[in-house]
């Protein structure tokens, strides 16, 4: 995919939360759900406009990480490599905005007050999409060059060429891993609190792994 159709649907994802909002707002009940507690029950009404707080920010959110992925093609003699792979990185993310930012309108036009009950668990669903947008990092992070924006950033998988090029596909690898298994595990056996739970232990077992990888690498090279 070429660079300037990445780039494309970068904004569209960032527009598409306010105009789908816009429209849900003609049809959703002057006060909505708007917070729940870790009980899944509602503890707080709002206006119906308090939904469009999301799609602004998914809209900022977005802008910076096109910001940051011209930079990145551009500090410290990086090539384009690494410009799209921040703007993959960037659609993977304002995928899991735009499918959060469906979940809120759902429960708005629905009224939930209990999200044990709701048709779609939000853990589960957050946790996937984002299972399968490590997926997509973990693929395009080999190409990312020497930078200080992105990637598997340590101060030793920094060192040099070579241990940064070996950091990078570790990355990636433990990227996919967890990935998966995070997408498989929300989808089929963690549900709610448990989904959370398990996702953010995988993240942070990944985390330490590379980090150790990237110490040890670096005194190899």
């Amino acid at each position: 995919m070429k660079l300037k159709t990445q780039k494309i649907i970068c904004i569209i994802l960032m527009i598409l939360p306010l105009a789908i909002t816009a429209v849900a707002l003609m049809f959703m009940p002057e006060q909505v759900p708007m917070h729940y507690g870790i009980n899944g029950q509602v503890d707080r009404w709002g206006s119906k406009y308090e939904n469009l707080i999301l799609p602004v920010l998914t809209i900022v959110l977005g802008g910076f990480m096109l910001i940051v992925a011209k930079f990145s093609s551009d500090d410290e003699s990086s090539m384009k490599n690494n410009e799209k792979v921040t703007i993959i990185t960037n659609i993977a993310v304002l995928l899991l905005f735009n499918a959060i930012n469906l979940y809120f309108i759902y429960t708005s036009l629905a009224s939930v007050s209990d999200l044990n009950s709701a048709t779609v668990d939000i853990f589960s669903l957050i946790f996937v999409i984002l299972g399968i947008g490590f997926v997509f990092i973990g693929n395009i992070m080999p190409k990312a060059k020497l930078n200080s924006l992105i990637g598997l950033r340590t101060p030793w998988s920094m060192k040099n060429e070579e241990t940064w090029r070996r950091c990078q596909r570790f990355g990636g690898i433990s990227g996919i891993i967890t990935g998966v298994a995070m997408a498989v595990g929300c989808m089929f056996f963690f549900k709610g609190t448990a989904a959370l739970i398990f996702s953010m232990s995988l993240m942070a077992v990944m985390c330490v792994v590379d980090t150790v990888y990237s110490c040890r690498i670096s005194k190899k090279y």
